[in-house]
């Protein structure tokens, strides 16, 4: 289907060629018609297959033709690095049109809290948001949401995830009954059917099936001890065979070790965690993007926090415990139909999750050897062990693997 069979306001469509847009995706075929005819929506799809702008198109073709403008519509998302990426989608599409927006998350300083107060108090026709700051402007008085049209929760699963269930329940608590209202999410978890049982009304549904890691994605394996996975990072990067690379860890502990031990080896790196300062988020990403930084190491907020062409490198230092987020997580390379590699190290205590992941896409990940010198790395084992004078306590010791006879 063309975009032009959906009739869009005429400076909204030119804005959409302007960007390159041809043909309609799945989701955007089918959620698009459903957002016209002022349905309730549930959709379930994963980034990358052009979900946001099968709601903001819409919507925004809405806004165009609305008699009452301003804070016609509010949009949650999980983090500030998602609720920016669709600020500037909107920035994008309403070049030709006088629609505007504004991203309103935390992170900043005391003048950028109020800007956002400033601009929600004259009234924009689309507040992104992510759903803790957002709280603080609507107890504060300051954001008026009682003419509200439109309600979209984007990565609703994550939002969940991260524990913003309460929020988002007060949050609609100062909307409008009626309105309509939009989730999108990757997945469709009991959870989301209970909460979308609570906030939407008779909503249409459409599920695009799970999609696959993209063909062009070279997926690779390890079976490796943790005390092998730096001196593999190393080896891989040594080659300088990738320019732009991505690196999963579980959590920010070890991002920050994984760029410690980079920035000790001279290979140049930065971590991406919520510790860091807004400015200096930003600042990554950006060079990042412009390819002045060819390594990137987060956790999972960057997987669906950022969207970047031409990565041709994922790394998944450990095994995500949700299949859908290997999913999220590699499908950041090989976009647009590109060529790219996803390696994953996959320890002992992660096989399990692993054999999830290879049911989920419905193929085996080949297991690749691991070079030599690093397969016979020493290996510290841990046991647990019971100590009596302390009940019930672990304790935890430490056991050199035995070295072979001669």
């Amino acid at each position: 289907m063309n975009f032009n069979d959906f009739n869009f306001n005429p400076d909204l469509y030119e804005g959409l060629m302007a960007m390159g847009y041809k043909s309609a995706t799945p989701i955007q075929e089918q959620a698009i018609p459903v957002i016209l005819a002022h349905h309730d929506l549930i959709a379930c799809a994963q980034t990358g297959t052009g979900k946001t702008a099968s709601y903001l198109l819409p919507v925004m073709d809405k806004i165009s033709k609305a008699a009452n403008r301003h804070n016609n519509t509010l949009i949650l998302a999980p983090t500030r690095e998602l609720a920016q990426q669709i600020d500037l989608q909107v920035e994008a599409l309403a070049y030709f049109t006088n629609i505007s927006s504004l991203a309103v998350y935390g992170g900043g300083d005391g003048i950028a809290y109020e800007q956002q107060k400033r601009s929600m108090r004259d009234g924009v026709d689309i507040i992104i948001a992510t759903p803790g700051r957002l709280m603080a402007h609507l107890s504060s008085g300051v954001l008026k949401l009682e003419h509200l049209q439109h309600l979209i929760l984007d990565e609703a699963d994550r939002m969940l995830d991260m524990g913003f269930y309460d929020d988002i329940i007060r949050i609609i608590s100062y909307l409008p009954k009626k309105r309509q209202t939009l989730l999108f999410s990757a997945t469709m978890a009991p959870k989301i059917r209970t909460m979308a049982g609570k906030i939407l009304h008779e909503p249409k549904q459409i599920t695009i099936s799970i999609a696959k890691p993209a063909e062009g994605i070279d997926q690779q394996a390890y079976n490796i001890h943790d005390q092998q996975k730096q001196a593999l990072l190393t080896e891989i990067f040594k080659s300088d065979q990738y320019k732009s690379s991505i690196i999963f860890a579980s959590t920010k502990e070890k991002v920050k070790a994984l760029y410690k031990a980079f920035k000790g080896l001279g290979i140049k790196a930065e971590a991406f965690h919520s510790d860091l300062g807004q400015k200096e988020r930003e600042d990554i990403l950006l060079a990042f993007k412009n390819r002045r930084l060819p390594i990137l190491i987060g956790t999972d907020v960057l997987s669906r926090g950022i969207d970047v062409e031409g990565i041709d490198l994922v790394i998944n230092y450990d095994v995500p415990g949700d299949p859908a987020d290997y999913v999220h997580r590699i499908g950041r390379t090989a976009r647009a139909a590109t060529k790219g590699t996803a390696i994953t190290l996959v320890n002992g205590r992660d096989k399990r999750k692993f054999d999830n992941i290879e049911k989920l896409i419905e193929k085996p990940v080949p297991r690749m050897p691991l070079p030599e010198t690093i397969a016979a790395m020493e290996i510290t084992h841990v046991e647990e062990k019971k100590a009596p004078h302390k009940g019930n306590k672990k304790v935890w010791h430490k056991k050199k693997k035995p070295k072979p006879s001669a």
